[in-house]
């Protein structure tokens, strides 16, 4: 067996560029290898957002999501009713007022690198109108961000937002997709123009004089050696160890996050919700009896204390679901195992730390509905920024790093990563992406000062 190129992983970044490769650029010869079903493992697990609101330092990440939500729409054109999207939005509340002057020069700042505009509301009469999201659709919704400082015009448009609320900001260019749906849209397409998918499991690489030349595979127990030109890691959690056959240490770890899904009988989510992002601690709100019980103990006294903020969620299909997530204890790097341990407590600490945002969810407290909880990876690089380009050995390129965005920045990455391949123009913000930023000593210098990740 022979491939000009060879894809490790059948994950959303694999098929997006296996996509990217074979009907865009009309390359021939691709062959993805996978022991599991395409958009497994840990593809299936995500929250399915996307946003263009990210901060910098500088535009690179801001450009690359633009660009993979133009393909996304591209996609959403050719094919409407199988690959929906929305533009409800992220929402981001906040009861500090310290909190609210970082998020209006936060949000200053990412208008300025390319978001779209900024429209404040005071609650004055030069305010700009502000556009609810039932007033538009997918392309003729506005774009950047409307940030609320007024909390009667927050009550007034998000009223199932606490009353504590004193600034909101609503990114528009944000919403979700069905992202399992686009990425068997391009699965389906990458095969019609040639690319095959075989069932194996890569063993091992060769590499002659730091160059590809083969991809031992195994299938069904029995080993193949298949001649390669070109081997693309998109392995998302064994990147790291599929890296290490070729020589190479990347710099990514893992982290388990998980979501969980509930009933919402009552129907305390609005429908039409965006993506409502807490920015402040969380103090969980339990009865004076709970908390005296939980502070008793050392094992549980963490639960009465201030948690970190950026619990999350949003309504979930066409019924009465929602889903949450939230890291509530500080992430460590794991060795990836599977299946991956899920938490028990995740449904009722969520449920909790969004009673903080939304106090309607805690007609809840007294009786959850029943939850479904999923999980797997994210794998990360130092400072949250994806990896998308050559290694060191020809040959050999990368798509990961896209821990907390995988699903949403799968096709950008791609488009960025199959130019690099292709030997065609690469777009101005490539050299943010390559696995050689990390050479330069100006960069070490920048990382020292990354501050936030922006991973919400």
């Amino acid at each position: 067996m022979n491939a000009d190129i060879l894809i490790c992983g059948a994950g959303m970044a694999g098929v997006a560029t296996a996509y990217q490769l074979a009907v865009q650029h009309g390359l021939k010869n691709i062959l993805i290898v996978d022991p599991l079903p395409p958009l497994t493992m840990t593809s299936d697990k995500s929250t399915e957002c996307y946003r263009n609101w990210w901060p910098g330092p500088g535009d690179a990440m801001l450009k690359l999501m633009n660009r993979s939500i133009d393909i996304m729409e591209a996609l959403h054109h050719e094919a409407p009713t199988r690959l929906p999207m929305n533009r409800l939005g992220y929402i981001f509340v906040t009861a500090n007022p310290a909190e609210a002057r970082t998020m209006v020069s936060s949000a200053e700042e990412i208008s300025r690198l390319g978001a779209g505009p900024l429209r404040i509301h005071r609650g004055e009469a030069h305010d700009l109108q502000y556009v609810p999201v039932d007033a538009h659709g997918l392309f003729d919704a506005p774009t950047g961000a409307d940030l609320f400082l007024n909390q009667d015009l927050i009550r007034k448009y998000f009223p199932h937002i606490t009353e504590n609320a004193v600034a909101l900001l609503h990114a528009r260019r944000c919403g979700w997709f069905a992202a399992q749906q686009f990425g068997m849209y391009m699965y389906e397409q990458a095969i019609a123009h040639g690319v095959q998918h075989i069932k194996g499991k890569v063993q091992g690489v060769e590499v002659v004089e730091n160059q590809i030349r083969s991809v031992r595979v195994d299938m069904n127990g029995e080993t193949q050696i298949i001649a390669a030109k070109k081997f693309v890691i998109a392995a998302g959690p064994l990147q790291k160890s599929v890296a290490k056959m070729i020589g190479v240490d990347l710099p990514v770890e893992c982290e388990v996050h998980m979501k969980v899904m509930l009933n919402d009988p009552k129907h305390i989510i609005p429908r039409n919700m965006g993506l409502t992002i807490w920015n402040d601690a969380v103090l969980l709100p339990w009865s004076a009896e709970e908390r005296a019980a939980l502070a008793e103990s050392e094992e549980t006294r963490w639960l009465t204390e201030d948690l970190p903020s950026a619990v999350h969620g949003r309504p979930e299909g066409e019924g009465d679901m929602f889903l949450m997530q939230w890291v509530y204890e500080q992430s460590r790097a794991v060795e990836p195992v599977f299946p991956v341990k899920l938490d028990a407590q995740l449904p009722e600490l969520a449920l909790r730390g969004m009673a903080n945002m939304i106090p309607g969810l805690s007609v809840y407290f007294d009786s959850i509905p029943k939850p479904f909880i999923d999980g797997g990876y994210y794998v990360r690089t130092p400072e949250n920024r994806l990896l998308s380009g050559p290694l060191g050995v020809q040959g050999a390129y990368i798509i990961g790093g896209l821990g907390g965005f995988g699903m949403m920045s799968s096709c950008g990455a791609a488009d960025l990563l199959a130019k690099h391949i292709a030997g065609v123009e690469l777009p101005d913000y490539a050299p943010a992406f390559s696995l050689s930023r990390y050479d330069d000593p100006r960069y070490q210098e920048l990382l020292k000062q990354w501050g936030a990740s922006g991973q919400i």
